[in-house]
């Protein structure tokens, strides 16, 4: 990464620039990782001299400190390597489910230092859920030895108002989601933000997977879970829409049974073909043996099915591994269908098969549904597995809460 320094001038006070210059450095060392005074220079092209009273300023500030020295072999001493203060401050992630409440706790650089999860059974009380969940924060802070936290960000299904930052739920989403929000918002007193999940497994996406390859950060990320859904990620920016709702692809008026959805229900639209629960249903027609109808169980029916893909080749084969084939080529195609709508609109060139479902097909999955998606539209799109290993709503939560705090910190004192 190269960058410009902010000359002084008619444009700019000295302490503008200043502030401009040091937050540019911060960023470096955040993106690039530990650097020299030298590289700094380089990087910026700042002077020495404005290098030299650029770093002292940020080193007072507690900012950075020396994390090193370099190994350049040259006459006089090495060259000191200065680094972020990561443990400056602490924040947390958390992924908030219909079933489970997972919490991360990270430092100023992302790291984490504290992760834990909360079954919700479907019975449980909305009171309780609040307290444990509130409970289950601070124990993974408490473990991390963390006293505070700087900034907080939220994964949760529904629609997040752009104007009030509240959780609107659609369809039977239950109400304890933004209740939650709410107590932590109130009893901690610190930055709470709140994001859809699947914008948030975007994020995680564009930051640690694949999609950050791309020269213009344009994707649509399709998640295959527990339900459906899509998040938008055009020229490197979230696309919300004007209600928070864009990428609601579950209320698509896409079905098996001919019927549509309804505003308050989508289990007649997109959602009711490609979640779980019409997942598990479409393996037990292929003669799978599946018990549950969760997203625990339509992943591991698709892993099954994906595995004895690969090792079947281009063949289907008889028995069991022919009807392993036969349902991921049916899943396939009903995805194909949500997809190519999305392709309609959009046009992203690229689409992000993630979630239980989606990362549980693979490359198997991905490849098929790209097969057909070619043959029911005419743009160009590949499809992908997600590239993010694990969590990805968890960590796009942690990366929120990261770049929030980086911002509050990151701007040097006057």
């Amino acid at each position: 990464m190269t960058a410009t320094r902010v000359p002084t001038g008619r444009g700019a006070s000295p302490r503008i620039a200043r502030a401009i210059n040091d937050r540019l450095a911060l960023r470096l060392l955040q993106q690039e990782g530990p650097l020299t005074a030298g590289q700094l220079k380089e990087l910026t092209g700042m002077s020495r001299p404005s290098v030299a009273d650029l770093v002292e300023r940020l080193q007072d500030s507690g900012l950075i400190e020396v994390v090193g020295e370099s190994g350049a072999a040259r006459r006089g001493p090495n060259a000191r390597v200065y680094g972020i203060v990561a443990g400056r401050a602490h924040v947390a992630g958390l992924d908030v489910r219909i079933e489970s409440i997972a919490v991360e706790i990270a430092d100023l650089l992302g790291r984490t230092v504290a992760h834990r999860e909360l079954p919700v059974p479907a019975e449980a009380d909305p009171a309780r859920i609040i307290e444990d969940g509130i409970d289950l924060l601070k124990g993974a802070a408490a473990a991390a030895g963390v006293d505070g936290l700087h900034t907080l960000a939220f994964g949760a299904p529904g629609l997040v108002d752009p104007v009030t930052g509240r959780l609107s739920p659609t369809g039977a989403l239950p109400s304890w989601h933004g209740d939650l929000v709410d107590e932590v918002r109130k009893r901690l007193g610190v930055p709470v933000l709140l994001e859809n999940e699947v914008n948030l497994a975007a994020v995680a996406e564009q930051r640690t997977g694949g999609a950050a390859d791309g020269d213009d950060a344009t994707f649509a990320l399709l998640w295959l879970g527990s339900g459906v859904g899509a998040a938008l990620m055009l020229d490197g920016r979230l696309r919300r829409g004007i209600s928070g709702g864009a990428g609601e692809v579950g209320f698509l008026p896409l079905s098996t049974t001919g019927e549509l959805p309804t505003a308050t229900d989508c289990d007649n639209g997109f959602h009711g073909m490609a979640g779980s629960r019409g997942v598990c249903a479409l393996a037990r027609e292929h003669g799978l043996a599946v018990t549950a109808d969760d997203a625990r169980a339509a992943a591991d029916a698709v892993r099954a099915a994906a595995g004895a893909a690969q090792e079947a080749g281009a063949a289907t084969p008889p028995g069991a591994a022919g009807r392993a084939a036969e349902f991921l080529d049916a899943l396939a195609a009903r995805i194909a269908v949500g997809v190519a709508s999305i392709v309609a609109v959009v046009d992203p060139g690229r689409v992000v098969l993630a979630g239980e479902v989606g990362q549980a097909g693979g490359r198997a999955l991905a490849d098929r549904v790209a097969d057909r998606l070619a043959r029911l539209s005419p743009l160009r799109t590949a499809v992908q597995p997600t590239a993010v290993e694990g969590a990805a709503i968890l960590r796009g939560a942690v990366i929120t809460a990261m770049d929030a705090a980086q911002d509050a910190l990151f701007t040097p004192p006057e």
